[in-house]
Order: structure tokens, then sequence, then C-alpha cells
């Protein structure tokens, strides 16, 4: 019996250290709140442990993560728990927290009382509601949430097939033995106002470069435009340099692109970027220059740290979108808020925000998705989700352009975007 114990244990822990690891950017300075002296991560030395119970936290240390593994059902007060680890945070910290799933408690106390699981001393069992209020409670804000680990047996091509797909759907999904929650603290970040840089990548827009440059409006302590252009056939790089030398006062900055897509000549922009906040806007103007504070505002109070566009909101100007195209919007949405335990309903609008900072770190593990989106969007979502970013939507009024047309095919490119959808399947959500 003993020998089985042990078996399920090294299970059960292995899926643990498989989440922790996909969640926890590697390099990072970990703080680990464990009881009795067991530590999921004994051999990496960037993680600090601490027993709750006879251990005080260090004040001055502050932790990229901190993470706490099976450990809440045996902490007497949870809010105070919560309460002193801010002390060790940064704006910047996550909070990860994993817990059993009430359903499984007979399961739970039936193997243990027949020795196929090491016998637990648990003082309370919260649902994620519970834990949900008291994070909020201590000026937390969740940033997902969810449930893995369905058959904590070790069969052969069952259980991988059980754990890493099975268990990531609706409703099977809710049988899972553990419960996660993500997290970060509030009310951290100083009271400055962040520099912008607001990248336009223009290809065929000569007739939009002057609007551009005369309706986005300032923000933050300084905002520089950089228009990145794309192989036009309408002399639009020509008409950024008239443009940026009769507008002098502004600070325009623009450059050539030399690969092919929205998504290289992001990157290009990002690249010469010297904003703190960097913000995407199209330079066909279906979004508007004038809604672009909004979405400062939201990642300057620490509203989000990963700021999207919604024009699913407000009803849309004639011809702004066609009905297929909604369809698609509102598939990807459905689908993009079950694979990263996020909700965001607009993956597609082209006005995206992240701060230099973290743009920066999202870039240094682009490798883990690979560069295979030219257009920019899910490669920015994917790293976000993947960095544990905190979604913000804000809803816009979305336009029809009222110079040439869009370079977006629908079908060619729709079809490119479920190929990225379901490669991000294997990367984000069946990762066991």
């Amino acid at each position: 019996m003993k020998l089985l114990s042990k078996y399920f244990s090294h299970c059960y822990t292995r899926d643990l250290l498989q989440f922790y690891s996909f969640n926890i950017i590697k390099g990072k300075s970990v703080l680990e709140i464990n009881h009795n002296s067991c530590s999921l991560f004994k051999e990496n030395k960037n993680v600090f442990r601490i027993n709750f119970e006879n251990s005080k936290l260090d004040i001055k240390k502050k932790y990229d993560y901190i993470i706490i593994p099976d450990t809440l059902s045996t902490v007497l007060d949870i809010q105070q728990l919560f309460h002193e680890i801010r002390t060790c945070c940064t704006a910047d910290t996550r909070l990860i927290i994993n817990y059993h799933n009430f359903f499984w408690l007979p399961i739970l106390t039936i193997a243990e009382k027949l020795s196929l699981k090491n016998p637990q001393f648990r003082t309370n069992w919260l649902n994620t509601s519970d834990l949900t209020n008291l994070l909020e409670i201590e000026n937390y804000q969740v940033i997902r949430s969810g449930k893995r680990f369905l058959f904590p047996v070790e069969i052969p091509i069952l259980s991988p097939v059980v754990n890493k797909y099975l268990a990531n759907f609706p409703l099977i999904n809710n049988l899972c033995l553990t419960n996660f929650i993500i997290a970060r603290p509030l009310n951290l970040t100083a009271n400055v106002s962040p520099s912008v840089s607001v990248i336009v990548a223009a290809r065929n827009e000569k007739g939009n470069i002057e609007n551009v440059v005369k309706r986005t409006p300032q923000m933050g302590s300084h905002t520089e435009i950089i228009f990145i252009e794309g192989g036009s056939s309408d002399k639009t790089y020509e008409e950024i340099v008239r443009v940026a030398r009769k507008y002098r006062k502004i600070d325009i900055k623009y450059d050539k692109q030399t690969g092919k897509g929205k998504g290289d000549a992001v990157r290009k922009g990002f690249s010469i970027a010297t904003g703190d906040i960097l913000m995407i806007l199209d330079a066909d103007l279906t979004v508007s220059p004038e809604d672009l504070p909004k979405f400062y505002n939201a990642i300057a109070s620490g509203k989000g740290e990963y700021i999207n566009g919604c024009r699913l909101v407000y009803p849309m100007e004639n011809e702004a979108m066609q009905f297929l195209n909604v369809l698609g919007n509102k598939f990807f949405s459905i689908t993009f808020s079950w694979l990263l335990n996020q909700k965001i309903k607009d993956t597609l609008c082209g006005t995206k925000v992240i701060s230099r900072k973290n743009y920066l770190q999202l870039s240094k593990n682009r490798q883990y998705f690979g560069d295979f989106d030219p257009f920019g969007d899910y490669d920015l979502i994917f790293g976000a989700a993947k960095m544990n970013l905190k979604f913000t939507e804000i809803p816009i009024r979305y336009k029809a352009r009222t110079y040439g047309s869009t370079n977006i095919s629908r079908f060619k490119h729709g079809w490119l975007l479920l190929k990225m959808v379901v490669f991000a399947m294997g990367k984000i959500k069946f990762i066991n």
C-alpha cells in the first residue's frame, strides 16, 4: 500500500511541477510557501522556501512569483497570509495557488483510509469564489483560474489522453482534481506619467497618413508616432516623409520594413520605439485615434497589462465589417476565452497596447511559440497569456475606412488563423 501511495503521489507531484514550470519564467525569483517542509522545487536555486507555520517573511525581499502549492487547506487564516505576502510583492509579481477540488473530498478521504494517499490534515476546504473574494479583499486581482489533472493514475496512452486533452474540455473539466488561481497585487504602481509610442503599420494608406498625425492625441509625458511603411504602390512612404516635415513639432519617426506582413512591421516599430507604453494603431483609421487615451489610462492606472480593443460592443458603421467577418470574430472570441482562461471578446482588433518592459520580456520568450504570425495579433496575445498578463478590453466604435482597401483576405487569412489556434492549443492548453 505504501508503494501505491508513493506512486500516486509521484503522478500528482509531476503534474504540479509541469503546471508551475509552464507558468514561471525561467530565471525569475520565486517564493514558495509550503507546509511540512515539502517543496516542489528542491533543486532550483532561484526558489526561496518558507514553512508558513514556523517561518517569518523577509519583507525587504521582493519576488517575481509567490507560489502556494497545496497549502491553503491547512492555513488557519488565509486572508492574513495574503495580507502578509503583499510585502514581498512588486506590481509585476504573480501569485500562483493550487488547491483540491471539493468534488474530490470523499475520494481523497477513502484513498487516505486505504493508504493509497498520504494523509493530510485539513482545517478548511475553499472553492474558487471563496479564494477570489479573499484575494479581492486584500487587493489582489485574479488574472485567470481553472482546473486540471483528471486521472491520477499512470496508465500508458490512457492517462496522457485523459489528462492532456479530455480534462481541458468544458463540463469534464469540472471534475478535475486540481484547482488553480493566478493573481496579481493591485495599487503597487508608482504614480507616474509614462511616455507613449504609437506604431502605425502603413501599406497603401497614403490618404490616411496626415489624419493619423493630426488626430493622435498627446499622451503621458511624451508621445511619438512611428510609421513603418510596407512596400506600398500609392507613394505612402513619400507621404509619410512629407507629413513628418510638415508637422515638425510632433515627434514623428518612420522607416521601411524589410520583411512582410503587419506583424513584421509592428515588431520593427517596437524595436525603434522609446516610449514606456507601446500602442498599435491601424493606419486605416477604422479605430479612431481619439480613443487612444482610453487605452493609455487603462494601462497607466494598472487596470490591465495587455489592453485590447473590442469592436463587438457598440454598433458598427455600415460596411465596417462584413457578416462573415463578424461570425469569424465571434468564433475566435469563444475559442480564445477557453484557450487562455481569460475573457477576450475581439482577438482581431488591430489596436493593442502593452508596456515596453513586458514586450521586451515577451520577445525574449517568442521562440516558445515561434515566428509564425504574419499579423502580429496572436504573437502578442499568446505571449501575454504565457506571461500571465492581465487582459483588459476597451470597447471602441468601429468605422468604415474612407481610403484604400483592406489587406486582409477573408478566407485565406481565416484559414491561417484557424491553424494558429490549433497550434496554440498544444502550446497553451494541452501542455501536460
